[in-house]
């Protein structure tokens, strides 16, 4: 009964094919959560996939309907080996995008796996159906060895609505408060900074959407005839939009920037690699806050981008001043950073600059989240998969990208430790996803480290966070 053998469990279980065979079963249900005809097809995934599975583990689980109306299921399962062992939430979510069929290269089908060298291409094999089967092959394997003993009990929370924003997770996480109950969560999704380096990261940039307007008048008019003399939309939104980011995508609204980093991000992100993989975009180097590096502007600081404009007729301009524009924008967004009244703040700003015609208006928004990184269960992950790999694993505070981080932060209270098993140019939400076969095998190898040392030094590592932080509370 060792470590060793756990992990070797692990390998068997994927070098025989094992994975991949659920994998597959998995990706061949095209579970997209913004079709609304993919509803029986939420239900099943949970229902009749992954139930069996986690009862088979142990697990007691339900499959609960969501609060908001239209969102897709959620599946709920605990684990108690005893109450005064340490628990941790697991989370994942079953939920793809849609699969853009006839998109693919070499006309691939999106509900199935095509195996190319490294690559195992299907739409969820990255998002996130491999990241948690990963997850749960490990456990299992633990399990396995410790004679379906675990050092440590389990509660389990999978989502099919993440991407369509989660709706209805936040509710399930105040009504369920008592039942997801944890000392941590352990989760995976989104990529590693670098597909060679296990990563942990600590939580995640928020982000808010919102999109500008400029509603001058009902129709087009000649520009031969009116123009000089008619305000252009177009302009008048394109100057709006150079006003809130300059030419080389730098904020210029303090109070859309977290005004600076603290010292222990910047040490945490001093050596992590940016791009320059083989599908990485290439850096523009003159892009972005001029006094950062690349990483700390991806993982320290905000990024206001303009995702779409348009005014008139794009596809078959004429000559005619258009009446309208409209621009999508979106700021993701570090801790640190109020974007509670960011609406109020963009329309006072217009005002001054004389941009009084252009409306704001918020669309969707998900809060930032960072974990302390000297908490110790950041150590210890750390240390887990140090041990498991022989590199140097990178740390993240947060992600790039946003996640529904903010639900087990502030709604459960928990400290968050999120092992990505993907890459930056995994194609996640585009024709082509795919998962790196190498990444999957060493993930599986991570994960039956980790649950295995959270068997072996876990109580050790929350009674040392909890005097840590009595001993805080008192000073």
């Amino acid at each position: 009964m060792t470590r060793d053998k756990a992990i070797d469990n692990a390998i068997s279980y994927f070098d025989s094919g094992e994975f991949l065979q659920d994998l597959r079963r998995r990706v061949r249900m095209a579970t997209e959560s913004q079709e609304a005809s993919a509803m029986p097809t939420l239900w099943n995934y949970l229902g009749h996939e992954l139930t069996p599975l986690v009862e088979r583990l142990g697990f007691k689980s339900r499959v609960v309907e969501n609060p908001f109306e239209g969102g897709g299921p959620f599946l709920l399962a605990t684990r108690i080996e005893d109450p005064v062992l340490p628990t941790v939430l697991m989370y994942g979510h079953g939920d793809v995008v849609r699969g853009q069929e006839n998109q693919w290269k070499n006309q691939m089908r999106p509900w199935d796996i095509t195996i190319e060298g490294d690559r195992w291409y299907g739409r969820g094999t990255a998002d996130n159906k491999g990241q948690h089967t990963i997850n749960l092959a490990a456990l299992e394997q633990v399990l396995t060895v410790r004679k379906q003993r675990l050092g440590f009990n389990v509660k389990l929370l999978i989502e099919m609505g993440e991407e369509v924003g989660s709706p209805g997770l936040e509710a399930i996480c105040e009504q369920n408060k008592d039942f997801l109950a944890a000392d941590l969560l352990i989760a995976s999704d989104g990529p590693r900074a670098s597909a060679a380096t296990p990563c942990v990261f600590l939580g995640s940039r928020g982000f808010v959407n919102f999109t500008l307007s400029v509603n001058l008048r009902d129709g087009a008019h000649h520009s031969g005839n009116w123009g000089g003399l008619l305000r252009n939309p177009g302009t008048v939104l394109a100057s709006a939009i150079a006003s809130i980011v300059d030419a080389r995508g730098r904020i210029l609204i303090d109070a859309l920037k977290p005004g600076s980093i603290p010292e222990a991000v910047r040490q945490a992100l001093r050596g992590i690699a940016i791009g320059g993989g083989p599908n990485d975009p290439e850096i523009d180097p003159d892009w972005g806050e001029p006094s950062l590096s690349p990483q700390e502007r991806v993982y320290g600081w905000n990024a206001l981008e303009v995702l779409a404009f348009t005014t008139g007729n794009p596809a078959n301009p004429v000559g005619a001043i258009p009446p309208t524009a409209r621009a999508h924008c979106q700021l993701r967004y570090v801790v640190g950073t109020d974007c509670e009244h960011i609406g109020a703040i963009l329309q006072a700003h217009f005002r001054e600059h004389g941009l009084e015609h252009v409306e704001v208006e918020i669309g969707e928004q998900m809060g930032a989240t960072r974990v302390s990184t000297d908490d110790p269960w950041v150590e210890w992950a750390l240390g887990s998969l140090r041990r498991t790999t022989g590199k140097k694993p990178d740390l993240l505070p947060n992600l790039g990208g946003s996640l529904p981080n903010t639900v087990f932060t502030e709604i459960l209270g928990l400290p968050t430790i999120w092992i990505p098993h993907s890459y930056g140019a995994c194609s996640q939400h585009a024709p082509n996803e795919h998962l790196l076969v190498s990444v999957a095998r060493e993930a599986l190898q991570i994960m039956a480290g980790l649950f295995w040392d959270l068997g072996e030094t876990g109580s050790a590592v929350r009674d040392h966070r909890m005097r840590r932080e009595t001993s805080r509370e008192l000073t």
